[in-house]
């Protein structure tokens, strides 16, 4: 900011001075120069800042310098007139040097226009008290979408161009949105959606067929979504409209956990139990209200199976750990107070014996 400051301030009181008194025309055009410079770096430091890509910044901030380099020195007219012999008529239509500059111009200073209205207007958003994050982000949308519209028909109207002849193309335009961008369109209604029931807002934690984590972003076209491995999912918005979605903080952050444990037959059941809830309690993450719990869920083939029931309140930071802590746990008290665990046992029975097995090469029978 203020490098954008020196650049501005300089410029302005250079322009004073240039128009204070009659220079001669060297004098011109090194305050011209000057001049022409300065207000260059300038808009090639705000477009720069708003990330913009560099062909757009310096194509603007080149067309800005020539602009006021021939001002300064004696008008736009000849410039302008040259670009314009250099072309060709279409009907009543001029097509030019001239004009495919102003397009390129128009078109690279409307869309830094764009981005930095959004940019505003999203600080400004995101400062309001009144909002949660869902409203934040839906008027941002919202504002997105409004501002690309306003932008389309100014556009339209800076550079001349007369809609009614666009009619004769609007049946073959709707017919491309209709079969080309019949998918883009319906994820930005579905997202326009979700957003506006608030089934899913950033940071709810979900499950999308394999996918597990928390929604990161719900952009235009798809829901990010982050899992604890890191890998980030882009699934379709419209997806998430009409497929199941499972939503673990949609109403409550609280989500339930089962842990299966399994243990000996020959084993003190009640101490097995009592040594489960001791181990799910003593982590830090487990809510105390509802308690943890143990139910006795089947008497299995080689164990007596158990589900250690607990409630966490922070899903997002994963389950797998809190799995792993309360195991690891469980394995040291069940050491510590005999508590065996189960393993495959198999008997075998045999019906009937053969009284005498056949003698092969190099063994003895043994009386």
């Amino acid at each position: 900011m203020c490098d954008l400051t020196r650049y501005l301030i300089f410029a302005l009181l250079l322009a004073i001075i240039l128009n204070a008194d009659a220079w001669r025309p060297l004098g011109e055009i090194v305050l011209g120069i000057a001049i022409a410079g300065g207000c260059a770096l300038f808009v090639l430091g705000i477009l720069r800042g708003l990330a913009m890509p560099r062909l757009i910044a310096f194509l603007l901030a080149a067309v800005t310098f020539v602009a006021l380099l021939t001002r300064a020195v004696g008008g736009l007219k000849p410039v302008t007139d040259t670009l314009n012999r250099v072309g060709f008529d279409a009907g009543s239509m001029r097509i030019s040097l001239l004009s495919l500059v102003q397009i390129a111009v128009t078109v690279a200073a409307l869309y830094a226009i764009v981005k930095l209205l959004n940019r505003i207007i999203a600080t400004s958003i995101r400062r309001a008290s009144g909002f949660d994050p869902t409203q934040q982000l839906l008027a941002q949308k919202l504002a997105s979408v409004a501002i690309v519209i306003a932008a389309f028909f100014i556009g339209i109207d800076v550079l001349g161009i007369d809609l009614t002849a666009l009619t004769v193309f609007s049946g073959a335009f709707g017919l491309a949105i209709g079969f080309g961008l019949q998918k883009t369109f319906g994820n930005l209604m579905a997202g326009i959606i979700l957003l506006m029931d608030r089934s899913i807002k950033p940071g709810d934690v979900i499950v999308v067929g394999e996918a597990v984590g928390h929604v990161n972003k719900i952009g235009v076209r798809a829901v990010s979504i982050v899992t604890r491995d890191g890998k980030e999912h882009l699934i379709p918005n419209e997806n998430l409209m009409t497929q199941e979605v499972e939503n673990w903080s949609y109403s409550s952050r609280d989500v339930r956990v089962h842990i299966p444990v399994g243990v000996a037959y020959s084993c003190d059941l009640a101490l097995a139990q009592r040594l489960m809830v001791e181990a799910a309690a003593a982590s830090d993450r487990v809510l105390d209200a509802p308690a943890p719990k143990v139910w006795l869920t089947a008497f299995g083939e080689n164990s007596v199976n158990h589900d250690i029931l607990i409630w966490l309140k922070d899903p997002e930071a994963g389950i797998g750990s809190v799995r792993s802590e309360i195991l690891n746990r469980l394995w040291v008290l069940f050491k510590e107070n005999g508590v065996e665990l189960p393993f495959p046992q198999r008997d075998v029975r045999v019906k009937e014996w053969p009284a005498s097995l056949p003698v092969t090469a190099g063994q003895q029978t043994q009386p």
